[in-house]
């Protein structure tokens, strides 16, 4: 909330308080978090932009955090989850970040049945033979948003030598590589995301590749991805049946306030499970008003469960459409 000439006002205490944990590369969020500033202040909730990562911050004062744009926390793993077992009433939990924020997470779920893009996982300090043949993605299991992330044929002398050399860098930092063989399909059909807001299915997109060849040190967590097509679509039953399949996996997934599942068409003409985004991703607002309205809801759902209701005073204040009345 602001007063004239944009002061900050302090909201009474009865007013619900949010916060939406970002990074301090985009302190006043996302583009696509911000869709959410609007329906949560006409439900009458003091949402505010708080960078995870500053020490200043009273998370104490918010009923709720919802994290968002934390694209930072592969810099500091240990970190950012010690900040999130810290902060009370955190959507989504810590349990959930810690979980998410390593992609070892992907052999849980393929223990548990779900098909899920073969890989190879090698590790700091161990011998592993290197494919000659065929087109391969490597990328460090902690990571986002293509971060550190390439494409190479291995039959191509020059990507192969680079390939290596990708593998060998990140093993010598201490990261676990993944080694995945290239999903081809994924040029034609791209790559469709499912979001969920409390486990319910709300839209879906589908995005065109953006991965063309080796590691070139780009990631795209603060601008677009250049050429990149992302638009709605209605997913095949077979692809939501395993997109909540995999939801009802996750540990603690009665806990989730929103995720997004990403899934890509495999060679038999099968759906495999490329990644479950639960902490930081882009749901994609902009393209579902219904689903931002939903999300909305939800936060305010769970910051009245939240708040003590055990006087009048402590109960939320809520805004109403239309004339403004007393708050």
């Amino acid at each position: 909330m602001a007063g004239r000439n944009g002061a900050p006002t302090m909201p009474d205490e009865s007013t619900a308080r949010v916060a939406l944990a970002t990074c301090a590369q985009v302190p006043d969020l996302d583009r696509d978090t911000k869709t959410l500033l609007f329906p949560l202040a006409r439900i009458g909730i003091d949402v505010r932009a708080a960078v995870w990562s500053d020490c200043r911050v009273d998370w104490g004062q918010y009923d709720l955090t919802v994290v968002r744009s934390c694209w930072d926390y592969h810099e500091n793993r240990d970190r950012f989850l010690a900040w999130a077992r810290a902060v009370d009433h955190l959507a989504n939990p810590a349990g959930v970040l810690a979980w998410n924020t390593d992609k070892h997470y992907l052999t849980e779920l393929a223990g548990h049945g779900i098909p899920v893009v073969p890989t190879t996982w090698l590790e700091p300090g161990r011998d592993a033979d290197l494919p000659t043949r065929g087109r391969w993605v490597v990328k460090p299991a902690v990571s986002l948003a293509g971060l550190d992330t390439g494409l190479y044929d291995a039959e191509r002398p020059e990507q192969s030598a680079a390939l290596c050399a990708h593998i060998h860098r990140l093993l010598g930092a201490g990261q676990t590589v993944m080694l995945q063989p290239y999903q081809a399909q994924i040029e034609r059909d791209g790559e469709t995301s499912l979001i969920f807001v409390e486990g319910l299915l709300c839209h879906a997109v589908r995005r065109s590749s953006i991965l063309t060849g080796p590691a070139d040190g780009a990631g795209h967590r603060f601008i677009p991805a250049p050429g990149q097509h992302i638009y709605p679509v209605r997913p095949d039953a077979a692809w939501v049946r395993l997109a909540e399949r995999v939801l009802e996996v996750v540990p603690d997934s009665n806990e989730l306030l929103y995720a997004r599942v990403d899934l890509v068409g495999a060679r038999n003409g099968t759906v495999q499970l490329m990644e479950v985004e639960l902490t930081e991703p882009q749901l994609f607002l902009a393209h579902s008003p219904p689903t931002t309205a939903r999300l909305a809801q939800a936060i305010a759902a769970r910051v009245t469960a939240c708040r003590p209701t055990t006087s009048p005073e402590s109960s939320m204040t809520m805004a109403r459409p239309g004339p403004r009345g007393k708050s």
